[in-house]
């Protein structure tokens, strides 16, 4: 099992999906890091070398941000716009959706279950 960022990628499956569990990458990143290190799209990853491994290691390093450099410097975003009390900010703070999604019917992810209101029987 190859271990990159902190992260055991999953060895059965190709490069390019395996590259995904890391936090930080997507499709289009795990793509041009296999282009950097010059890894066809089919490979998998139980048949890399440690060469290759390694090298992916240093592109990730150098080149992006992932795991908990970025976990952090969101935190640290979302915390920022929280202590300067912007609408973002406050949007965050009450635990609703920040980009003015509609709350009256749906948010539910955002909002939490359902409270039941008292005295609403006919």
């Amino acid at each position: 099992m190859a271990r990159i960022a902190g992260v055991n990628i999953p060895t059965n499956k190709r490069v390019l999906v395996a590259l995904q569990y890391i936090h930080g990458i997507g499709g289009r990143f795990a793509k041009d890091i296999c282009q950097k290190v010059k890894i066809p799209a089919e490979r998998r990853v139980n048949e890399l070398t440690d060469a290759e491994v390694i090298q992916i290691r240093e592109v990730i390093d150098a080149d992006y941000m992932v795991e908990g450099d970025l976990r952090r410097n969101v935190a640290m975003n979302v915390k920022r716009l929280m202590d300067l009390g912007c609408y973002r900010g406050l949007r965050h703070r009450r635990g609703l959706p920040v980009n003015g999604q509609r709350t009256h019917t749906n948010a539910r992810t955002r909002k939490g279950p359902a409270k039941a209101i008292a005295g609403k029987k006919k």
